[in-house]
């Protein structure tokens, strides 16, 4: 019989709401950012990339809902590189044998992040091209 103090279920897991859940939670979430972040080489060139989309827009003075969607692009591009990780980390966990259907999943989370980031690279395009061209007239 629980007092209504306990936090976790006999294995190990949140079973209410709570401050301490929560925070257990983000935790866990900003170490995941971590690891996926620094374990992975091309996370680099991603934040080079969002570093310099940030400059650009605060140089050529970008509109709040350009603002909004450049933001959306750089959070989809780590969104997606954070889940290629996931992928690399759960295959290496399963095998570190040559499997050509691990191979296959690793292969299809890459393509996930290049096509994330083909999209977004248009999307600036789209965005900076213009205020470029205004800005050489």
């Amino acid at each position: 019989m629980s007092d209504g103090r306990e936090e976790f279920d006999r294995r190990g897991r949140y079973h209410r709401w709570s401050l301490a859940a929560w925070t257990a939670k983000f935790r866990c979430a900003f170490r995941g950012w971590w690891l996926g972040s620094y374990s992975q080489t091309s996370f680099g060139v991603h934040y080079i990339a969002a570093i310099a989309v940030i400059i650009l827009a605060f140089t050529l003075k970008c509109e709040p809902w350009e603002w909004g969607l450049l933001i959306l692009c750089i959070s989809s591009v780590m969104t997606a590189e954070l889940v290629n990780s996931a992928c690399e980390a759960l295959a290496r966990s399963i095998s570190t044998d040559f499997n050509p259907h691990l191979r296959d999943a690793l292969d299809i989370a890459s393509g996930a992040v290049l096509v994330m980031s083909i999209g977004s690279a248009v999307i600036g395009c789209l965005i900076f091209l213009p205020k470029f061209i205004a800005l050489w007239q």
